[in-house]
């Protein structure tokens, strides 16, 4: 199919926007991922990268990864690039929110500094337990268990500030409890250490510990999405076990360079869509715990500021320090 006949445009009164938009895309357009390859960002550029030609008249799309800094290697590249829609990012909460709260030099700004496209997947974090640690089995045999055990539990996340640590912190400001933070590098080893007995538990992201779950080397308590996810129908939600409003997604975006004439947004956000949503796409992404969103800019624009503000509100409570 022919780039051209993708979408119906209005007519623009700005003829600079409309030849922005005809002239897109002039050649290979690249993804960045900030962080190495393997992890749930790279997985989705890499999706993505494999489907996008199909709607954009056969130009090459590349995933480039660019790791260091916790993601902000990435980022401050991205926010010099020029807004023409042939440099696009896939970058995590991290990247996109978390990092803004938890560290004031951070060398670029989430919201200013990049054009939203669009909300690309969720995926919710599962609490587990090492079951030969933690006897438990339900939310409220677990909340007993925290709260009589907290000065000697110890919980292991993906690293300080990850959205597994946030996410633990946050349940500890809802409950009232408390644990001691261990940090890893990366969530395979949070979840090696979990299933070697090293800590207690962990809040880890559904992709990675779905494996151990189905193997029972760990238990699922219960999981953080707003509705029981497909992967692990047995297992409740925080909020049906009580904790109210309990809902945390870690999630995976797509920015563009700031400044992107609004035409240009709308047909990158577009195109970046139709090949989220290619059922191929749903498919390779599900089967890893992921599930594709697929916002319009506005929404998740919108998305992103909120998260911003609640996670800025659970590192300024928790106290937590960058390393």
């Amino acid at each position: 199919m022919h780039r051209r006949s993708l979408l119906a445009l209005p007519l623009l009164a700005a003829p600079g926007l409309a030849r922005a938009q005809a002239d897109w895309p002039q050649r290979t357009i690249t993804i960045l991922v900030p962080f190495v390859a393997g992890g749930p960002s790279d997985l989705v550029a890499r999706a993505i990268a494999l489907k996008l030609p199909e709607r954009i008249g056969g130009t090459p799309v590349v995933a480039e990864n660019r790791p260091g800094a916790n993601g902000a290697v990435a980022a401050q590249a991205l926010a010099r690039m020029a807004p023409d829609g042939h440099v696009l990012m896939v970058g995590s909460i991290g990247v996109y929110a978390i990092n803004v709260a938890l560290r004031p030099n951070l060398g670029y700004d989430p919201v200013r500094d990049f054009t939203p496209i669009t909300l690309a997947v969720t995926t919710p974090n599962v609490l587990v337990v090492n079951p030969q640690r933690v006897d438990v089995r339900t939310p409220a045999e677990f909340l007993s268990w925290l709260r009589a055990n907290g000065a000697r539990a110890s919980y292991s996340t993906s690293g300080v500030g990850s959205s597994d640590h946030l996410t633990t912190e946050l349940f500890k400001q809802r409950t009232g409890t408390e644990a001691t933070h261990v940090p890893y590098q990366g969530g395979a080893a949070a979840a090696t250490a979990l299933i070697a007995g090293d800590v207690q538990l962990s809040f880890q992201n559904l992709g990675t510990v779905a494996g151990h779950i189905a193997g029972g080397r760990l238990r699922a308590i219960m999981q953080t999405g707003r509705e029981r996810h497909r992967l692990l129908p047995e297992v409740p939600t925080a909020i049906e076990a009580g904790f109210a409003d309990f809902e945390v997604t870690s999630w995976q975006a797509v920015m563009a360079p700031g400044g992107m004439a609004p035409a240009l947004q709308g047909r990158i956000a577009d195109a970046v869509r139709w090949a989220l949503l290619h059922e191929e796409t749903r498919q390779r992404l599900g089967n890893i715990g992921l599930d594709v969103v697929a916002s319009s800019p506005a929404e998740y624009s919108a998305f992103q500021q909120a998260e911003i503000a609640r996670w800025r509100e659970v590192v300024r409570l928790a106290n937590i320090q960058p390393v």
